[in-house]
């Protein structure tokens, strides 16, 4: 099936967080405390396209109260952090919300999110992922981890599914 195909069923758009949303680096200051720093575009991102209906949400194998804090800022209720097998933490959101794996996206960029990759409608990675990831993907962002892959996510998929116009011209 073709990729623009396989976007015009999106219905959830699950992410992985370090790496995706994050450029991957982890940041520990002198008491210990943990940095991240997320880009805007992806939160507005998030945003319009929660905006159109649809959900989003975050499964990422480490936790962090920094993604919390941020998920909360966006309004994003789907939140697994400490994610082990990020494949059955996606079932169990997809059954929760009766979500079929076709409607779903997934967003990674390293070899935790292969399976999952693997078995959603449209899998995807961000320029820099691991080079099995980006093979695995039907998509792959033209941007680096961290640098607004989300944003570019959203807007590819809202405008194969003719949502993006709608969407500008709400903004004006």
């Amino acid at each position: 099936m073709k990729t623009e195909k396989r976007m015009q069923s999106i219905e959830l758009i699950l992410s992985d967080v370090d790496g995706v949303m994050t450029d991957g680096g982890i940041t520990y200051d002198n008491q210990g405390v943990e940095t991240k720093t997320f880009h805007v575009r992806d939160g507005m991102a998030i945003k319009l396209w929660q905006r159109t209906g649809h959900r989003f949400g975050v499964i990422t194998a480490r936790s962090s109260h920094i993604v919390k804090l941020r998920m909360d800022e966006l309004g994003v209720e789907i939140v697994r952090q400490g994610a082990k097998d990020k494949l059955s933490a996606a079932t169990e959101i997809m059954n929760e919300l009766g979500v079929e794996p076709e409607n779903v996206c997934y967003i990674g960029d390293d070899l935790t999110d292969l399976a999952l990759i693997q078995s959603v409608g449209l899998g995807a990675s961000v320029a820099d992922g691991a080079e099995d990831v980006r093979k695995a993907a039907q998509w792959v962002s033209k941007s680096q981890g961290g640098t607004g892959a989300i944003r570019e996510l959203v807007e590819t998929v809202l405008k194969s599914q003719n949502r993006w116009q709608e969407l500008i011209k709400s903004m004006t």
